[in-house]
């Protein structure tokens, strides 16, 4: 069977020997020194200011958005994950989606202002696949409108955008660490911000409120990382550049062999050094998807659709329906691709998706 992912694993043994300490201190969870130590190596290696290590990638959306205080409307993409727009409902607030580009597939930045009213608190933008959104201009729509901008950056690990890393766009960034991308803790997310002086409302909103052990700041939730998840991540540090020439290598053979197909592909913003995380492929229309997901899936090769379905089709929201979104939600699927997809596997995937468009 070949998935649309697999979860690289580290060496057993040496993830078992990062663990040894965990075992020796008796320390499994509460901000151990295996969290510490990981969120120190991702500071230096992503050149962050801040971050805070949580037990999964949602959490980091929540805490965002409460510990900024948002109410009312946050304009939002209708293209993502659901937790993008589960989050603000979650959190009280409104979403309300501005349509997306349709060659970047992140949200129109051309539309966002129109969509802006008194009740407007924040944007909470998707940067798609790992493709940066328009980050520029939706600062300056901020600026002028006075508006947070939180960047939901779950496919972004290691992204650089004009030479630095997407995370230090906007006022927070979130990331997804779930056992699907390319670096993870088997569970696991991260908030990142370059304002020091939000570093304790993060930390205390991820950790009940907690101020000691006899007082509280305020309100807060349980969001920690476990040792054991960062034992994870600091294992499968070593191995980055592998995995990262591993996925470019099959996007390479990917590109190469499907450029003579009537196949649209995503179109990256300029001075983007991408990190190969997802491989779509836009169809010309649904029933010819349908037709190539049949045939792989009859072969045993399961890709996705992701995302699927368009936001604004939700059952919890009602009439903000988004025409491009739409198109593209019914016609865009994800291929394999991970660290050990052979080449044989490549080419059979190619060879069907050539025959059945």
């Amino acid at each position: 069977m070949i998935n649309v992912t697999k979860t690289f694993l580290p060496p057993q043994e040496e993830y078992q020997l990062i663990l040894k300490k965990v075992w020796e201190d008796g320390w499994i969870t509460n901000r151990g020194a295996l969290v510490k130590a990981l969120e120190e190596q991702l500071k230096a290696y992503l050149s962050i200011p801040n971050i805070i290590c949580m037990t999964n990638g949602t959490l980091p959306l929540q805490i965002a958005i409460k510990a900024l205080g948002l109410q009312g409307e946050i304009i939002t993409t209708p293209f993502s994950y659901v937790a993008t727009t589960s989050s603000i409902v979650w959190e009280g607030c409104k979403p309300v989606f501005v349509d997306i580009h349709p060659d970047y597939l992140t949200i129109d930045e051309t539309k966002i202002e129109a969509a802006i009213t008194p009740k407007t608190s924040a944007i909470l933008a998707t940067h798609v696949f790992g493709n940066p959104c328009d980050v520029e201009t939706i600062d300056a729509i901020a600026k002028k409108h006075h508006l947070k901008v939180i960047y939901d950056a779950a496919h972004c690990f290691g992204v650089q955008y004009k030479d630095q890393s997407i995370f230090n766009y906007g006022d927070i960034s979130t990331c997804s660490f779930h056992a699907t991308k390319l670096f993870h803790t088997g569970e696991g997310g991260a908030i990142v911000f370059k304002d020091d002086g939000l570093y304790n409302d993060f930390y205390y909103h991820h950790n009940f409120g907690h101020k000691g052990n006899e007082d509280f700041f305020g309100l807060g939730i349980n969001a920690k990382m476990s040792e054991l998840q960062a034992a994870m991540g600091l294992a499968l540090f070593p191995y980055l550049n592998i995995i990262l020439e591993s996925r470019r290598s099959i996007v390479d053979f990917y590109n190469r062999q499907l450029q003579d197909t009537k196949l649209k592909f995503l179109k990256f913003r300029d001075h983007t050094n991408w990190n190969y995380s997802y491989y779509p492929i836009i169809f010309k229309n649904e029933t010819q998807l349908l037709n190539v997901v049949h045939a792989l899936n009859a072969a045993d090769i399961f890709p996705r659709r992701y995302f699927y379905p368009s936001l604004d089709n939700l059952p919890y929201l009602k009439n903000q329906h988004c025409q491009i979104s739409n198109q593209i939600a019914a016609s865009i699927l994800c291929l394999p691709l991970y660290h050990d997809l052979t080449e044989k596997q490549q080419t059979r995937i190619v060879e069907l998706i050539k025959a059945h468009l």
